[in-house]
């Protein structure tokens, strides 16, 4: 008896192994494709949770299409109640494991027959191809699921006849209630609710459980992925946490719906039970309440969203609430969100540039302090730092090497900000404060670069002209300055102060210039191209 637990032990194992090689394998097959259809069909909550139930039945991930519509809401591509859509119909798409083991892993034996598979996986993995060796993972996983089902099936034979449904809490409300925080526990322990069903299966199938009994434990199994939700939430950021306890509170309501369709539905399907397929039944009853709920919450999707808004309030500071330390776990999606608070920081630091040189921004501009953009710059930069880059993949790196290079120019174009006095001698001369207005122009333009005409390329432009024009003007008025000195019409201290502010107008044209270069270059997913060699003499030199 000892050996058929051991192998029914043993067989959970392997089904988590390989559910743990298979997501892996197809998260890294599927990569930005996944990213892209969510993006691409997630117009409203209902055409979210098809897309989100469609893409985790693909991947075989819930947390990669969850961790995803986090990251879009960061980033501003969808709205909070779009998200939700995603995080509904991803409970949809798990059940999909289900049935796979259902009808593949007990219908059919398939336990010898993928053994190969997995001697082929471990080939492809040791191929060195990074598409390859996802496919290994991949392959492998898929073949260590139906082995482990095997040997669960096989572990809990042994115990037809011995162990029955007299063994278990009764049929009856106290005994269903006792069932689904069993059913709760187990996927607490193994951290999967798909392991969890696939043993509910394997009991059903030995005769260890009936229908109620078993449908009980997937209640509680489905409620229990709710721990892993919060547990994903710990440490992270705003949208974590709303996703979070969005998940639970969604979570507990589908298990309350269950709880009250089980009995309907387990008289409903006593024919095909009868008939030996209550395996079929027990994975179409998981598929069903969590189609229900979804049905029931989309309609009220806009006021779930804003009662988790409430409860979960935002906290994070404006200019870096996007930086959620869970979207780390995948690198693309964090080099997204970084992206987009460099871009906030330009605008937050363009504005300040305009309130410097006396030109107000627009009445309904956000205004940052100068120490609320430097304590952004600061943890941008810290956020950027734990993105680890994996390899391979070189327009990710570019991506976050051009975030670095913006945040570089940020940092020195706030630098300039603080010089006072160079800002003040602009207004003592009436060249300056013509050519201070230029700067201050441009720099509301590239607050707001999405602007028409032309857009981010056109704010380049702009930027880079009067780049240049002020790089000629650093020339030709320096004798004027020089000249109206020796004559004595202004201090000697004040033609210094006015080259010096002639200077500061140049460096910082420059600086807007290039953030602006790098965030077009990100926007596009091209490496940003290397300042002229002018300028970095010119850098060198200041």
């Amino acid at each position: 008896m000892i050996w058929s637990v051991l192998s029914a032990l043993g067989g959970v194992g392997l089904f988590l192994v390989g559910m743990v090689l298979l997501t892996d394998g197809l998260k890294g097959l599927a990569g930005a494709r996944m990213r892209s259809l969510l993006e691409r069909f997630t117009r409203t909550p209902a055409s979210g949770a098809l897309t989100g139930a469609l893409t985790t039945a693909a991947v075989q991930s819930s947390s990669a299409t969850t961790v995803a519509a986090v990251g879009f809401v960061a980033s501003g591509l969808l709205t909070f109640p779009q998200a939700l859509g995603i995080v509904f119909g991803a409970n949809i798409g798990t059940t999909m494991t289900g049935w796979i083991v259902a009808i593949l892993g007990f219908k059919l034996d398939l336990g010898e027959a993928v053994l190969p598979l997995v001697f082929v996986g471990a080939l492809l993995h040791l191929s060195g191809r990074r598409r390859l060796a996802l496919l290994g993972h991949a392959l492998a996983g898929f073949s260590l699921i139906f082995i482990g089902i095997d040997h669960m099936k096989n572990g809990l034979d042994a115990f037809e006849g011995v162990v029955t449904p007299t063994d278990f809490p009764p049929d009856t409300l106290l005994g269903r209630l006792q069932l689904v925080g069993t059913g709760l526990l187990i996927t607490i322990v193994t951290q999967s609710s798909s392991a969890g069903v696939a043993t509910a299966l394997a009991a059903l199938g030995a005769g260890a459980i009936n229908f109620p009994q078993a449908a009980a434990l997937v209640i509680g199994m489905d409620v229990g992925t709710t721990f892993t939700a919060l547990l994903a939430t710990l440490g992270g950021g705003t949208m974590a946490r709303r996703t979070g306890l969005s998940h639970v509170i969604y979570n507990l309501m589908t298990g309350a719906l269950a709880f009250l369709l089980l009995g309907p539905f387990a008289a409903l399907v006593a024919p095909r039970i009868a008939e030996g397929n209550g395996q079929i039944a027990l994975v179409a009853f998981h598929t069903v309440f969590n189609a229900f709920g979804v049905l029931l919450v989309l309609p009220v999707a806009g006021p779930f969203a804003r009662l988790i808004v409430r409860l979960v309030p935002e906290r994070e500071a404006p200019l870096t609430r996007r930086l959620d330390p869970a979207l780390l776990a995948t690198p693309r999606i964090a080099a997204d969100v970084t992206a987009a608070t460099v871009a906030g920081l330009n605008t937050a630091l363009a504005y300040h540039l305009c309130r410097c040189l006396g030109a107000p921004p627009p009445a309904e501009a956000p205004l940052h302090s100068r120490e609320e953009i430097e304590t952004a710059l600061d943890r941008t930069r810290a956020y950027l730092d734990r993105i680890a880059l994996p390899a391979g993949q070189p327009e990710l790196a570019a991506q976050v090497a051009g975030c670095f290079h913006a945040l570089d120019h940020l940092l020195r174009l706030l630098y300039r900000c603080e010089q006072a006095d160079r800002i003040a001698t602009l207004r003592r001369d009436h060249r300056l404060r013509r050519l201070s207005r230029l700067l201050a122009g441009a720099a509301a333009r590239s607050a707001r670069p999405g602007a028409p005409p032309g857009g981010p390329a056109a704010a380049e432009a702009i930027l880079d002209r009067l780049r240049a024009l002020l790089r000629e003007q650093r020339k030709r008025p320096r004798d004027r300055i020089v000249q109206q000195a020796v004559e004595g019409r202004i201090a000697d201290g004040e033609a210094l102060a006015r080259m010096d502010a002639l200077r500061w107008l140049h460096r910082a044209a420059y600086h807007l210039w290039r953030i602006r270069v790098h965030l077009n270059a990100i926007g596009a997913a091209t490496a940003p191209v290397s300042p002229p060699e002018e300028a970095r003499i010119e850098v060198a030199q200041d």
